[in-house]
């Protein structure tokens, strides 16, 4: 019976300190500020530097292509 106590004990503890962890993720808005700090730039950086068509040298009359 102790030794289920204390397994239970431990499982709270680590459930407690996971929640306590994922609140101050919450509260602190710490994902967004990953992804503005982290993951934004490396999209700029990617989607900045792609080749792009200039629409207005295209002739009137042509259908844009999906290229």
């Amino acid at each position: 019976m102790k030794k289920a106590l204390k397994v239970l004990c431990k499982i709270a503890a680590i459930a407690g300190a996971v929640y306590a962890a994922l609140f101050a993720v919450f509260y602190f808005d710490l994902d967004g500020k990953a992804l503005f700090k982290f993951v934004e730039p490396a999209l700029v950086k990617h989607y900045d530097n792609m080749e792009r068509r200039d629409p207005l040298t295209r002739p009137y009359g042509d259908k844009p292509t999906n290229e």
